[in-house]
Parts: C-alpha cells; sequence; structure tokens
C-alpha cells in the first residue's frame, strides 16, 4: 500500500491522491530528464526519524541545482497528512518509508511538481540487517576531486538521476553480490549506491584497545549521510573515536568491521568485500550489536 500527497498551494495541509493513477505529466522534467531531488526517511510508529536533517539536506540539493522547492514547513505538513492517512489504513504502524520528491515540473511552466508518499519498508532491508552484505569494489569514474572541479556534476546532490547507481547493483547482483562500494580513479573508498560507509577499529597497530570509527571524507563529493551523522554524534557520547577519510580500498580490508548505513537499511555489516572477510563475524556482530542500538536511540 502506498500513500500519495501532493504538495499544493490551494491545500496547505497537502492533497491526497489516489497512488493507482498515473497523476503526472509525460513531459515533467523530472520523468523526461531525472531533473529533480528527492529524500527517503523511516517513520516508526507515525513518527518520522530525522526529518529536518533530510529536509535540511534535500534543500541544499535543490539549491545545487538551482531549483525552486517548497519549504520545509510545506513539507512538514505534507508528510503529517500522508502519515496519518497511512496509520488509518495500516493500524498496525510499525516502519515505513516516507520519500519527498521535487522535480523541474512540466518543460516550459516554470513550476515545480512536489509529493511525499509513504509505503512499507522492503523486506530486504531488514533482512541485510540481519545477515550482512557480500559488496565489490567498483569504480565511479571520477577522480576525488572532481567536486571541487566540476560542480556542474552535481556530486553530493541526491538527485533523482540514479540509473548509474542501479545498473551498479545490477552489476553486483549478477556476480553473486548484495551491494556495491564505490571508489574514485585515485582509489579512495567514496559511498554506496544507496548508503554510506563506515569502518571501525578496536584496537590500533600496536594491539591497544581503541574504539574508533571512520568514514571517507566528503571533500570527495559523496552525499552527506543523516543516518552516518546521527550514529556519529551518538558514538561520540559514547565515547568512540571519530573521523573522516580519505580511506582507501586497503584500510576496509583492514577494519575490524565495516557497514553501509542508510535512512532504510540502517547499519548493514559488510561481511566480504570481493570474496574477502572482514574481521571475523563474532566481533562484526558485537559491534553491529553495540552501535545498531546508539543509533536506535537518536531522534
Amino acid at each position: 500500500m502506498t500513500v500519495l500527497v501532493f504538495l499544493d498551494p490551494v491545500h496547505p495541509a497537502g492533497r491526497l491522491a489516489d497512488a493507482s493513477i498515473p497523476t503526472i505529466l509525460a513531459t515533467d522534467q523530472g520523468l523526461t530528464r531525472g531533473d529533480g531531488v528527492f529524500e527517503s526517511l523511516l517513520a516508526v510508529n507515525g513518527v518520522p526519524r530525522k526529518m529536518q536533517a533530510h529536509l535540511d539536506r534535500l534543500a541544499v540539493s535543490a539549491r545545487t541545482m538551482d531549483l525552486s522547492i517548497p519549504g520545509a514547513g510545506e513539507w512538514q505538513a505534507a508528510i503529517a497528512t500522508a502519515l496519518t492517512a497511512y496509520a488509518a489504513a495500516s493500524p498496525d504502524g510499525g516502519q515505513c518509508v516516507v520519500k519527498l520528491i521535487s522535480t523541474r515540473g512540466p518543460e516550459g511552466a516554470d513550476s515545480p511538481t512536489s509529493w511525499v508518499t509513504v509505503a512499507p519498508v522492503s523486506p530486504s532491508a531488514a533482512a541485510q540487517r540481519e545477515k550482512g552484505l557480500a559488496v565489490v569494489l567498483l569504480e565511479r569514474g571520477y577522480d576525488s576531486d572532481i567536486a571541487a572541479r566540476a560542480p556542474w556534476l552535481l556530486m553530493g546532490a541526491k538527485t533523482l538521476s540514479y540509473a548509474v547507481n542501479m545498473a551498479a547493483l545490477r552489476h553486483a547482483h549478477s556476480v553473486g553480490a548484495d551491494d556495491v562500494i564505490f571508489t574514485s580513479n585515485d582509489e579512495l573508498v567514496l559511498e554506496g549506491p544507496t548508503s554510506s560507509v563506515l569502518l571501525a577499529h578496536i584496537s590500533d597497530d600496536s594491539g591497544i584497545p581503541v574504539k574508533r570509527l571512520i568514514t571517507p571524507h566528503l571533500d570527495t563529493g559523496i552525499l552527506p549521510g543523516t543516518t552516518q551523522g546521527a550514529l556519529f554524534a551518538a558514538a561520540r557520547e559514547a565515547g568512540w573515536e571519530l573521523g573522516y577519510g580519505p580511506v582507501t580500498p586497503a584500510d576496509l580490508l583492514d577494519a575490524d568491521a565495516v557497514w553501509l548505513i542508510s535512512s532504510l537499511r540502517l547499519l548493514a555489516p559488510v561481511n566480504s568485500i570481493d570474496g574477502q572477510e572482514i574481521g571475523n563475524a563474532a566481533t562484526r556482530a558485537a559491534l553491529t550489536a553495540e552501535l545498531s542500538a546508539l543509533l536506535a536511540a537518536t531522534e
């Protein structure tokens, strides 16, 4: 079941629509060119998690694309309308996916099309949290400094142009893997197609115990992870050391644990990269449980 709410100036709380009926014009540039932005967030028992962080990132993506979209208050009203309708149709509550989408609208109209959908969480997301992932490294095709040299490539913006990301996932599946970690031409770790990359060390080179989390630096043009940011804040309070790249593939293989982390899948442990096991199963499980508990306590 999917609930659909359009942001509409005539309806301040959003306009409910039938998600089973086609409602987007064939000339909408979000469809014809992938010209738009989006965010996906998790709602638990009708409460959206980290909503402000997602709205902030949506606004940054829109500014990067010179795209005019509704303000935060309009999005919040539409989200509330959508979640209320979803709860009425699914009284059991639980977790659901809230997606915010805004396109440049029909060609020549100079009017964005914006909507919210609410739908159940994919069963595969929960399964990957539990079972972990087999991951392959794939080249992104860019140097790590491309974001500064070529801002028109929209690196770091969450746009609707996800065809390459989906193709990367299909390739991973074709070779027996579950997901992908992208690398740059200069051999730095970037991100997953729909996730941030996180690694942990629980001892230093001399064997002294540490608790250190590391993620690639945003200067490489990757998307700032809202869930990664929330986990880092919680981990800092719990005594973890935090670090930001540069991260190499060798760093991943040397880690005690690696995760792909996102708003919907949350913290999914990486069991292997290109067929090589990461750490050991007991360590991965213990660290995943500890960090998942910290993440669950965040807003």
